[in-house]
């Protein structure tokens, strides 16, 4: 995980903080989520790296170490 370039869909981000698709999707959508980085006709994606970086600032105890560090 958190390689550059990869992407998350919905569904990643419910599996990685352990919610709800539903509850992601409603997390996506508040101020301060990244935005996606493309809509597409299945659905929206994020950069792995925004995704993971607001993990690290609102669910630390899920984060997990950047690469690299």
């Amino acid at each position: 995980m958190g390689a550059k370039g990869r992407l998350y869909t919905t569904g990643d981000i419910a599996d990685r903080l352990g919610v709800t698709r539903q509850r992601a999707y409603i997390l996506s959508k508040m101020k301060g989520f990244p935005d996606s980085f493309d809509d597409l006709p299945s659905g929206s994606v994020w950069l792995v790296e925004d995704v993971e970086g607001w993990i690290r600032q609102h669910r630390a105890d899920l984060a997990e170490e950047p690469e690299g560090e």
